[in-house]
């Protein structure tokens, strides 16, 4: 795929997707949402791949929408271009392996919604975060955040527009773990590394399992739970993985 604003390297199972608009913030253009999309509905199909890392880098994420196309946009004649941001939400949320945000610097307006549409986020100690789309009188995503981080901080951010700090962040559960400025993409691929280790089939129920929760009793769960592990105990991978355990124990236990 020929990529003018991303870039994509995959090693030990693990995808890495750059936003590579540096120039410009990592403005999200139509055509930088055109190559998200594309990509991540590409990657869903590799079985290469078991865990995908999207990020900024080191120095910012991304500053939100391109405001010189944005300022283009006609009311009537918006539906293609907000088709083309949503697809790319999509192709990152329903994306069937989990999606690791690393959060190098700002996340604002769309790019903050690229980070919210991750399963997990690791940021920087330079990390912001902000729906900044108020502002410019837009609504904001309202959901998932209130899922992530409750309906009454969700409103406040949506509301008010305030920048958060990686800290606030982490504090909110919107961030999973906050690293030394420079360092969240090699940390952010290291846990990615250890995940895709994994069972990728498993990986993949998992962040299936995650999504569809909200949408069930909690009785259902129980009953999806329940079948998802009998689908997994016993068979020859849970096996060979258990004996890989006891013998660490083992081994462990003659060293002391």
């Amino acid at each position: 795929m020929d990529s003018q604003y991303t870039a994509l390297t995959v090693e030990k199972g693990v995808a890495t997707v750059l936003l590579n608009r540096h120039d410009k913030g990592n403005a999200l253009s139509p055509d930088v949402l055109k190559e998200l999309g594309d990509l991540f509905e590409l990657l869903d199909s590799r079985s290469d791949v078991s865990v995908i890392i999207l990020t900024g880098g080191e120095k910012i994420f991304s500053a939100g929408f391109d405001l010189d196309f944005l300022k283009t946009v006609r009311k009537g004649a918006n539906e293609e271009f907000t088709a083309l941001f949503h697809r790319a939400y999509r192709s990152i949320m329903f994306c069937s392996q989990p999606v690791i945000a690393a959060v190098g610097g700002p996340a604002m307006a769309g790019g903050f919604d690229l980070t919210l549409m991750c399963d997990i986020r690791y940021a920087s100690e330079r990390a912001k975060f902000s729906q900044r789309e108020i502002i410019l009188s837009l609504t904001p995503l309202l959901d998932p955040l209130w899922r992530v981080i409750g309906l009454g901080p969700a409103k406040e951010w949506a509301l008010t527009g305030k920048i958060v700090d990686a800290n606030e962040a982490f504090r909110l559960g919107y961030v999973s773990q906050v690293f030394p400025e420079g360092a969240v993409v090699e940390k952010s691929t290291a846990i990615a590394r250890e995940m895709a280790s994994f069972d990728r089939t498993c990986l993949i129920e998992t962040k299936r399992l995650s999504i569809e929760l909200l949408h069930n009793s909690l009785e259902g769960s129980m009953k999806v739970q329940e079948w998802l592990f009998r689908s997994y105990v016993g068979s020859e991978d849970n096996r060979s993985r258990i004996e890989s355990v006891l013998e660490n124990i083992r081994a462990s236990k003659k060293k002391r």
